[in-house]
C-alpha cells in the first residue's frame, strides 16, 4: 500500500478534472446550511436569484434611457420626455430592489455563518466523543480532526455561499451574453475562451494548496503545541524555571519559517500566472471594445446601444472575474468538506455491546490471559495476565515503572479492547456490556487527573452528571476524600471558581486537586468497581495513609482495583498483585509477599533504603 506521501501526487493530478466535480460535497454542503436553518436558506437563495437577474434589467433599461434622451433631446416632445422620466423611474426602482437583495443577501450570510459553525463544530466534537482512546492517541487521526476543526466555522457556508454567487453571477452573465449576442455572438465566444485558462488555472492552484495543507498538518500541529507550552499557565511554572521560553518560541518561528517558504513559492507562481492570465482578459476587453466602437462609427448600432455593450463588456469581464474567484473558493471548500467528512465519516470499530446486565451480578473483575500490544509497537505491554477480584475485595498492582500497571487498568476501565484473552465484570465480556451500562458500574481515578476550570462543587459534581448540581452530593464525597474542610473555607465555599483561566478564579495545591479528583470518584455511591490508577501520588503520607485504608475497605458489593507504586499505601489491599515487564510474577498478602523473598520484597527493600514515606 502506498504511504500519504506518495498518494499526494495522484491526488494532485487530479485537480483540473475536479473543476468538473465541484458538486462532490455541494449537496452535502446544501444540506447542512438547509437543516441548521431552512427559512434562512430559503431566503438566501432568493437574494441571490433576485441579484443575479436584477443587473441584466438594469443595463437594459439604462441603454433605453440614453435612447430615449436622444430622442427626446431631438424631437422635444413632451411625451419622449415623459417616457424618459417613466424609465428613469423604472431604473430606481431596481436599483433599490438590487441593494434590498444585497443587504438581504449580507443579513442571511451573517446570521447562518454563526448557526452553522455551530452545528458543524458540534457534529466534529460528537464525532470526536464517539471515538476510542486507542483513535485519539493516533498521530493519523489528530491530524483529521485538526483538519476538520480548522475552517470549520465558515467552509461548510462558503461552499453554499460561492455555488450561489456562481448561480447569481452565471444568470447576469447569461442575461449579458444574450445582449452581446444580438451584436456579435462571436464576441461573446471570445470573452468565453479568454477567462477558460484563467479559471483552469485558479483550479489547479487550488490543488497545489490543497496537497500542500495536507502535508503541512503535522508541522502545524506541533507549531500549535508550542503555542500552548508556551501560553498555558498549566506549563508556565516550568518553562519559567528552566528558562526554555527562547527556545520554544526559536522553535515555533523555526517551523513558521518552514511553512512560509513553502506558501511563498505557491503564492507567488500563483500571482505570476494570474496576472498574465488576467491580462488575456483584459487583451480581449480591448479587443471588444474596438468592435463596438468601429460599429458605432459605422452607424450600426445607436449611441445607447454602444454605451450598453461598453457597460455589459465592462460587466461581463468584471463577472467573469468574479466567476473565477467563486469557482476557486467552491473548489477550495469543496477540498476542505472533504477533510471534514473524511473525519466524520472516520470508521470507528464499535467496542461494547448491548447487555445491560452481568451473567452474574456481583461477580467482580476477572482477567484471563489478557495480552495487549500498543499500536505501531511490537513489545507487548501486558502478557497472559490472569486474576480475579471479586467483591468484597480489594486490589493492588504493583511494579516498576513500565511494568504494565496502567494499562491494566485502562483494559479494566474497557478503554482497549484485549489483544487476546478477556476481560469480565460480572462474568461477562467487557466488549458484550453497553458501554454505559458499563461505566455506570465503575467510579474511577486516572493518573492524569483533570483539573477543571469550575467552580469546586461543579468539579465533583462530574463525577456523577446526573447530580451535577446537587450541593449535598458535593458534600459527602468531598468529606469521603477529605477535602471538604479546605473547599468550606474558600471565599465562596463550594460555588468558588477553581483555576487562573478565569476571573476571580483561585488554585489550588496538586494534592488538594487530587482529593477533588477523588470525591469525585466517591460521587458514584452506587459503583460496583473501583479502579483507581495512582489515586494518592499528590498526597500527603498521613492522607493518603488515611484515603488508602478507606479505599482498601470496601462494601461487599463491590469491589476495588488500586494501581500504585508506592508500596507502603498497598499494605491495606486484601490481594496485591506484581507486575514485570507486563507479566504477573507474584501474588499475594502483603506478608506473603514480603516474607517471599521475591520480586515485591526486593522493591520493598528498595523503598525501605531509599525512605519513602510511610515505609
Amino acid at each position: 500500500m502506498q504511504s500519504s506521501e506518495e498518494q499526494e501526487p495522484a491526488r494532485g493530478r487530479v485537480g483540473v478534472r475536479r473543476l468538473f466535480g465541484l458538486g462532490t460535497y455541494l449537496s452535502r454542503a446544501v444540506a447542512l446550511v438547509w437543516v441548521t436553518n431552512p427559512r434562512l436558506s430559503l431566503w438566501l437563495a432568493a437574494a441571490s436569484l433576485a441579484a443575479g437577474v436584477l443587473p441584466v434589467f438594469i443595463a437594459y433599461v439604462g441603454k433605453l434611457i440614453v435612447d430615449g434622451v436622444i430622442v427626446a433631446a431631438a424631437s422635444g416632445g413632451a411625451d419622449d420626455r415623459g417616457l424618459v422620466v417613466r424609465w428613469l423611474v423604472v431604473e430606481l426602482c431596481l436599483i433599490a430592489a438590487l441593494l434590498a437583495a444585497y443587504r438581504g443577501l449580507a443579513v442571511c450570510e451573517a446570521l447562518l455563518r454563526v448557526q452553522l459553525a455551530q452545528h458543524v463544530t458540534e457534529r466534529v466534537l460528537r464525532k470526536t466523543l464517539s471515538l476510542e482512546l486507542s483513535d485519539l492517541e493516533s498521530p493519523a487521526v489528530q491530524d483529521l480532526l485538526t483538519r476538520a476543526r480548522k475552517d470549520a466555522a465558515h467552509r461548510p457556508l462558503g461552499l453554499v455561499r460561492s455555488a450561489l454567487t456562481v448561480a447569481q453571477e452565471s444568470l447576469s452573465l447569461i442575461g449579458y451574453a444574450v445582449l452581446i449576442a444580438r451584436f456579435s455572438p462571436w464576441l461573446v465566444l471570445l470573452m468565453g475562451l479568454a477567462a477558460l485558462p484563467a479559471i483552469i488555472a485558479e483550479v489547479r492552484f487550488n490543488a497545489d494548496a490543497f496537497r500542500l495543507y495536507r502535508r503541512q498538518t503535522p508541522d502545524a500541529r506541533r507549531q500549535e503545541y508550542l503555542e500552548t507550552v508556551i501560553a498555558q499557565l498549566e506549563y508556565a511554572q516550568e518553562v519559567k524555571t528552566l528558562g526554555i521560553g527562547p527556545y520554544l518560541l526559536e522553535e515555533h518561528a523555526r517551523i513558521f519559517r518552514l511553512l512560509f517558504e513553502q506558501d511563498r513559492k505557491l503564492t507567488v507562481r500563483r500571482g505570476v500566472w494570474g496576472f498574465l492570465l488576467a491580462s488575456l482578459g483584459a487583451a480581449a476587453l480591448a479587443a471588444g471594445y474596438a468592435v463596438v466602437a468601429w460599429a458605432a462609427m459605422d452607424k450600426r448600432v445607436s449611441i445607447g446601444e454602444m454605451a450598453m455593450l461598453f457597460i455589459v463588456l465592462k460587466q461581463a469581464q468584471s463577472l467573469v472575474g468574479i466567476l473565477l474567484v467563486s469557482v476557486a473558493a467552491m473548489h477550495e471548500d469543496n477540498l476542505y468538506l472533504s477533510l471534514l467528512h473524511e473525519y466524520l465519516e472516520y470508521s470507528v470499530t464499535p467496542r461494547g455491546g448491548t447487555v445491560q446486565v452481568g451473567v452474574e451480578p456481583g461477580a467482580g473483575l476477572r482477567f484471563e490471559q489478557v495480552s495487549f500490544t500498543y499500536p505501531g509497537r511490537t513489545e507487548p505491554a501486558l502478557r497472559d495476565v490472569t486474576f480475579s477480584l471479586p467483591a468484597g475485595t480489594s486490589m493492588a498492582v504493583v511494579g516498576a515503572n513500565g511494568a504494565g500497571k496502567t494499562t491494566l487498568a485502562k483494559l479494566a476501565m474497557g478503554l482497549y479492547a484485549p489483544g487476546s484473552g478477556r476481560v469480565l465484570v460480572d462474568e461477562l465480556d467487557v466488549r458484550e456490556w453497553d458501554r454505559d451500562a458499563l461505566l455506570a458500574r465503575m467510579a474511577i481515578v486516572v493518573q492524569d487527573f483533570a483539573r477543571y476550570q469550575l467552580s469546586a462543587g461543579r468539579n465533583i459534581g462530574l463525577g456523577d452528571v446526573a447530580h451535577v448540581d446537587d450541593p449535598e452530593r458535593w458534600k459527602d464525597a468531598a468529606q469521603q476524600a477529605l477535602i471538604h474542610e479546605d473547599l468550606t473555607a474558600l471565599p465562596d465555599g463550594y460555588t468558588t471558581q477553581l483555576g487562573r483561566l478565569f476571573d476571580g478564579g483561585l488554585d489550588l495545591s496538586l494534592g488538594q486537586w487530587q482529593r477533588i479528583a477523588l470525591a469525585r470518584m466517591f460521587m458514584r455511591d452506587s459503583a460496583r468497581l473501583l479502579i483507581l490508577d495512582e489515586p494518592t501520588s499528590r498526597l500527603d503520607p498521613a492522607a493518603e495513609a488515611v484515603l488508602l485504608r478507606r479505599l482498601a475497605t470496601v462494601p461487599a458489593s463491590a469491589c476495588a482495583l488500586i494501581v500504585s507504586h508506592r508500596l507502603a499505601s498497598v499494605r491495606a489491599a486484601d490481594t496485591i498483585l506484581v507486575l514485570e515487564h507486563g507479566r504477573v510474577v507474584e501474588q499475594g498478602t502483603h506478608e506473603e509477599l514480603a516474607n517471599h523473598g521475591g520480586v515485591y520484597a526486593a522493591l520493598l527493600q528498595a523503598t525501605e533504603r531509599a525512605g519513602e514515606p510511610g515505609t
